[in-house]
């Protein structure tokens, strides 16, 4: 487990080597992007600082960091070629207060400060941008998906942790402002880059090309210019895991088989088993800005984003199944609502939800029930899933500033759209009865030997059925903003900034179902040996976990199982999982910059409207179809903040701010939709149109110290009081004019606390070495019980860690980073809450100057083969995921 050795070993050691300031970091120095000539640039438009070199580089992040009147940290273009980033979130992870988490081997969501990745805004040139999911698990949630813009295209990136009135409003952790480049931020005429780069993955042995290129030119009267930026990367991934799953919601009377004894209610996961993941991911992204400068006054420039994912994926699971030896309850029942299972040497343990079943052996195939809706015929079962999976996104936007005489006029408008989900989602269950024993009681213990079967045989499995669940989620926006700053001049008042927006988002999920099996058109049977070519390489060294079975060949499947299939699915609309939630936001503000002697900052007040309409399906008991509900909800909220600097000496600032932020509810939490269980009478499952947004008061304080070139010295200190937290629950509420039990998400009505401190430290310690380090603490608390237990506050962890130890000198460069976030507390399952066990990942890369236009790069990422541990509070395991390493040699060249 990570999370001791860290605190034995590794934090000592390297609290001692940041107090004794040895350290060894390496970074990348890509040649600097230049701005236009002063003289032709419009006032008040953005001028860009010539950067050469690593020290440069950090002068340059410092020098944004120290002017700002917020709290904030900026990631410079510079810096993210110094690391071995593919995306924007690879660039965030190393932030302070910023960790990510990693997706299938993808650094995709993001957290701030202690918040959930819901709670965090994200946004390109300060507008959002409209992002969809394809992973089948997942909803459509708020959170940025940062995997849809690779890194190489940014100018740069601000974090900003405390707000200002003119500022988008919902984020309660902090705010990302992705910029991209333009093209009077170059010095030369024309200039031209590319990067070709070989990727190496450890677990797939795979290697795939990466390619990435810019071309910017502009007319000699600097009243024109073009960007095209165009990058193209291929990936290869796989995943190999053990899980237990524990948040199927099952209780059962258990009988012990040589006792006869029965223990009542007892929690037990649907099943578990051994899944290999794996895609071939491509992504090409195009970026078009044109910029126009008719005059001195007035800056235009019209971006064009389009990214593409191609995301095809298998994942194949050998499981077991306690629900495939239960006896079904009988109608009316009390306890065991959901059967009986009867087992020999059942291991029990009490948990705060309840006792669980957490190992013995089941020996008979039982009767045959379904389990998620599928036939198995016994407790064992094969699962091959085959996905067409895609992402699309577009931005559109045109940003225009206009300076006049003591004023100036910024106006931005546009459009963002994004649909991802699967095309097909291709769904095959194979089974066989067989005597399994199963041992899960314990962290990360998932032990189970199928007694009466080789698992890496195909000839023992028949197969059940075959599914297709086709599902698409589409999310649209059109924003335009006017905003007015007015030159004040006055012994207190430097100027005022007034501004509106409006806003209509759409966002829509729908989903499809298909089965074909026996009784179906076109079926014929199909045995497992017939499209299997093998077994799986050996997954796990787990003591006494599945290591190894047969699987289907990709090229089989796709050639031979997919038109037999498609022959017989007759596909229909799964409304439960249909909705549509339309959302306008109207926003207006005032805000004023002061500065008097050493102290400047700004206040202002920001008024927002958010109206939502959320239409889904509800199917009421003992109804045959579902029919149409439309909700409607609005609310308003006032946010006031201050920002305030206090210049102590040449070197040492002082930061405080205060304001209120809210954050809103998830897009899926927002659906009226209703699904009764299919066992259990008056019980049902659905969303929440009527949950109410996140507020916090926030407060922070500290100070920044730049002793020496490119260094600082910082602390921060920050508390959140949060009003609310959502989470899922299961709570009896009146439907159709009867009290029923409801699984929902619903606000927590004691809200939550979150303190933390943020350290900083970089410094240049000679010869060429120096190092980046910041930690952050935090401490969050919640009154909230989720069946009935304390509930933790979800997406929390108490400390994050970044070390950066580089060497630059005679067109070498090296960098090695190391990257650390402890627990983290997840939803709610069986045996209590899932937290995340502590996660540390060492990455890599060097270069080397061929000539002073070309280098050569080599990277390596997740050089420790760090593992994702997932358990629950009463130590009941959910999942452990290997990813494995990359690796990558690469040529980058600039004209």
């Amino acid at each position: 487990m990570t999370q001791p050795l860290f605190k034995k070993k590794i934090l000592p050691s390297l609290i001692a080597m940041m107090v004794g300031s040895v350290a060894f970091q390496v970074a990348l120095a890509d040649e600097p992007q230049s701005a236009a000539p002063a003289a032709t640039a419009p006032d008040g438009a953005p001028q860009v600082i010539e950067v050469v070199g690593i020290r440069e580089t950090l002068n340059k992040n410092l020098a944004t960091k120290r002017d700002s009147q917020n709290v904030m940290d900026s990631v410079s273009a510079e810096d993210v070629g110094k690391f071995p980033d593919k995306n924007i979130g690879d660039a965030l992870q190393r932030v302070p207060g910023v960790t990510v988490e990693n997706k299938l081997g993808v650094n995709r969501d993001v957290f701030i400060r202690g918040t959930n990745k819901d709670l965090n805004l994200a946004q390109l040139n300060g507008q959002d941008v409209a992002s969809a999911y394809w992973w089948a698990n997942d909803q459509q949630s708020r959170g940025f998906s940062f995997d849809i813009l690779p890194s190489e295209i940014i100018s740069s990136m601000d974090i900003y942790k405390s707000p200002s009135a003119d500022q988008n409003e919902g984020s309660i952790g902090g705010l990302i402002n992705v910029k991209t480049r333009k093209p009077f931020q170059f010095k030369e005429q024309l200039t031209a880059q590319f990067a070709v780069e070989e990727v190496y993955s450890t677990l797939p042995k795979k290697y795939d090309p990466q390619l990435s290129g810019m071309v910017n030119w502009k007319n000699e009267q600097n009243t024109f210019g073009v960007l095209f930026a165009l990058n193209d990367q291929k990936q290869t991934l796989q995943r190999n895991g053990l899980e237990n799953f524990t948040d199927g919601g099952s209780q059962y009377n258990v009988v012990n088989s040589q006792t006869g004894a029965v223990t009542q209610n007892v929690m037990a996961a649907w099943g578990g088993g051994t899944p290999i993941f794996q895609q071939d991911r491509k992504r090409t992204t195009e970026n078009l800005v044109l910029e126009f400068r008719p005059n001195r006054q007035t800056d235009i420039s019209v971006s064009f984003l389009n990214t593409n994912m191609n995301l095809d994926n298998s994942n194949q699971n050998y499981l077991w199944l306690w629900g495939g030896v239960a006896t079904p309850a009988a109608a009316g029942a009390t306890t065991g609502k959901s059967g009986t299972l009867t087992i020999t040497n059942p291991v029990i343990i009490n948990t705060p939800t309840g006792p669980a079943l957490v190992g013995g052996t089941a020996n008979t195939a039982g009767t045959g029930q379904n389990v998620n809706g599928y036939p198995i015929g016994g407790n064992l079962a094969f699962e091959p899933i085959f996905r067409k999976a895609y992402v699309d996104s577009q931005v559109f936007d045109v940003d225009g500033t206009y300076k006049g005489e003591g004023w100036l006029f910024h106006g931005q408008a546009g459009a963002t759209n994004a649909k991802g989900g699967s095309k097909h989602d291709y769904d095959m269950w194979f089974g066989a009865p067989s005597s399994i024993t199963t041992n899960t009681n314990g962290n990360d213990t998932f032990g189970v030997a199928y007694n009466s079967i080789n698992p890496t045989n195909p000839n023992v499995l028949s197969l059940l059925s075959a599914h297709d669940n086709p599902r698409e989620m589409k999310s649209t926006e059109n924003y335009a903003q006017g905003d007015l700053s007015i030159d004040v001049n006055s012994s207190f008042i430097r100027d005022v900034k007034f501004g509106v927006k409006i806003s209509d988002a759409t966002n829509k999920n729908t989903q499809q179902s298909a089965t074909d099996g026996p009784g179906q058109p076109g079926w014929q049977s199909l045995s497992l040996a017939s499209v299997s070519t093998g077994s799986t390489p050996v997954l796990n060294s787990a003591a006494g976990a599945l290591s190894q079975f047969a699987m289907v060949n990709n090229g089989a499947f796709w050639n031979t199982v997919v038109p037999m299939y498609n022959q017989g699915m007759v596909y229909s609309n799964n409304w439960a999982a249909d909705y549509s939630i339309k959302e306008q936001i109207t926003a207006a503000y005032g805000k004023a910059d002061f500065e008097v002697d050493k102290l400047r900052g700004d206040f202002g007040l920001r008024l927002v409207k958010t109206a939502d309409s959320s239409t889904g399906y509800e199917k009421l008991q003992g109804a045959t179809n579902y029919s149409s509900v439309t909700v409607d909800h609005s609310y308003t909220d006032a946010l006031p903040s201050l920002n305030v600097v206090y210049d102590l000496r040449k070197d040492l600032i002082l930061r405080g701010a205060v304001s209120r932020g809210m954050a809103r509810p998830d897009w899926s939490q927002l659906s009226p939709a209703l699904t009764p269980d299919g066992t259990i009478t008056n019980k049902y499952s659905g969303g929440n149109p009527t949950l109410k947004p996140y507020h916090a008061n926030q407060i922070e304080a500290g100070f920044e110290w730049y002793f020496a070139d490119a260094s600082m010295l910082s602390a921060t200190a920050f508390a959140k009081r949060l009003d609310t937290f959502i989470y899922t629950s299961s709570d009896f509420e009146t439907v159709n004019g009867v009290a029923s039990q409801v699984v929902h998400s619903v606000n927590a009505n004691s809200g939550a606390s979150i303190n933390g401190l943020e350290l900083q430290w970089q410094q240049p310690l000679g010869a060429g070495f120096g190092m980046v380090t910041n930690l952050t603490l935090t401490n969050a608390k919640s009154n909230a019980t989720a069946e009935g237990q304390p509930a933790e506050v979800v997406g929390n962890s108490k400390s994050y860690f970044n070390y950066s130890a580089y060497y630059e000198k005679n067109g070498f460069s090296a960098r090695l980073s190391y990257n650390y976030r402890s627990k983290t507390y997840g939803g709610f399952d069986e045996g209590g809450q899932d937290i995340t066990s502590a996660y540390g990942q060492f990455d890599a890369n060097a270069s080397y100057d061929l000539t002073p236009n070309l280098s050569l790069f080599a990277t390596g990422v997740n050089l420790n083969n760090e593992k994702v541990h997932m358990n629950t509070t009463a130590g009941i395991p959910v999942g452990t995921y290997e990813n494995g390493s990359r690796y990558s040699l690469g040529l980058r060249g600039k004209f």
